[in-house]
């Protein structure tokens, strides 16, 4: 599995293994987590973490704690990398393309905006890209997120084997198997509260669940490559879990659907950039 430390170096002929520019985006100085973007729409600023190319296997083994029935454990494999919102898009970054701001916590612009259906989410993008022609901004598909949300791992969280409310923000009083009862904060936190995953990722674990790309079905049997979802469906697919749910919800396999104009003020998004 690669890591941020291996970003330098092709993965395929083509170079898909190397970050790319994005027209009308500032590329930053490489930290620890590797390169880095910052869009910036008006006030607003939202850095990007470039996610590698790579194989995983997406789901959980029978084993594991909680599993849900939907998580067949199969090989993924991602031909080519993409850059992911470090967070997920807060109300200030809405509110710099959209005129209202939907969320019910809405007493901090650094809160994730949620109250949010999935074809809200597309219309934001929509506008964002019609603003910003070339950055390409979209959902990440199920098969990125999980991938991006494990940065590498196989444990039930990106942290190891349990997690803590110091780590994740869930509702403290329902903890995994493992771990001890924390705190209850009855709302999200404003994005990068909580520390990273190991490829600079901020509260893919709880807060907010995100929308995906993809329409919700049964995974396949056999390895799949760049897996986009069926072509059509009834419900598309949030990842992540939130902070009014216990904490099996938050693990990296979990998945969740629900019809893309619900619009739960639990329910947020993360963008991605460059082509599906």
């Amino acid at each position: 599995m690669m890591s941020s430390r291996d970003l330098q170096s092709p993965r395929t002929a083509d170079g898909a293994g190397l970050p790319y520019a994005v027209p009308g985006v500032e590329r930053q100085a490489d930290d620890a987590f590797g390169p880095r973007l910052t869009l910036a729409v008006g006030r607003a600023r939202q850095t990007f973490r470039w996610i590698p190319p790579g194989h995983f296997r997406m789901g959980s083994p029978v084993d594991e704690a909680a599993r849900g029935s939907a998580e067949f454990l199969h090989e993924v494999t991602l031909s080519r990398g993409f850059w992911l919102a470090d967070t997920a898009c807060t109300q200030a970054l809405w509110m710099a393309v959209w005129p209202v701001n939907p969320s019910h916590f809405a007493d901090d612009p650094r809160n994730p905006v949620e109250n949010v259906a999935w074809h809200d989410a597309q219309r934001f993008i929509g506008e964002l890209n019609r603003r910003l022609p070339g950055v390409q901004a979209r959902l990440p598909s199920e098969a990125e997120w999980e991938y991006a949300c494990r940065a590498g791992t196989t444990t039930p969280f990106s942290f190891g084997m349990t997690v803590s409310t110091d780590e994740v923000n869930y509702h403290g009083a329902f903890p995994y198997p493992g771990g001890e009862p924390g705190l209850s904060r009855h709302g999200p936190l404003p994005v990068a509260s909580l520390p990273p995953n190991a490829w600079g990722l901020h509260e893919m674990h709880g807060n907010v669940w995100e929308w995906c790309e993809d329409w919700y079905a049964d995974y396949p049997q056999e390895p799949q490559v760049d897996p986009r979802g069926p072509s059509f469906g009834k419900m598309r697919v949030l990842r992540g879990g939130t902070w009014s749910d216990p904490a099996r919800y938050a693990r990296s396999a979990t998945r969740s659907r629900i019809e893309p104009v619900y619009r739960p003020r639990s329910t947020g998004f993360r963008l991605a950039l460059g082509p599906p």
